[in-house]
């Protein structure tokens, strides 16, 4: 699908993200990366085999994970 030089990173890879944006609907809240991922204003991704990664915000400045 990506014919950028050089090619953007796969829809497997850890770095998918940086993928040229080739479509934007903001507001239907998603966008589409030329790797074929589905990228979702809530950070949330929808892999083009069908895999869904969940949204991962980064937390704010001073917030803390605590394990329940």
């Amino acid at each position: 699908m990506c014919q950028h030089q050089p090619p953007c990173p796969p829809a497997h890879s850890a770095d998918r993200e940086a993928a040229h944006v080739v479509a934007t609907y903001p507001e239907q809240g998603w966008s589409l990366l030329c790797n074929g991922v589905l990228l979702f204003e809530d950070t949330g991704e929808l892999l083009p085999d069908g895999r869904v990664i969940a949204p991962h915000r980064p937390l704010g400045a001073g917030q803390v994970v605590t394990a329940a």
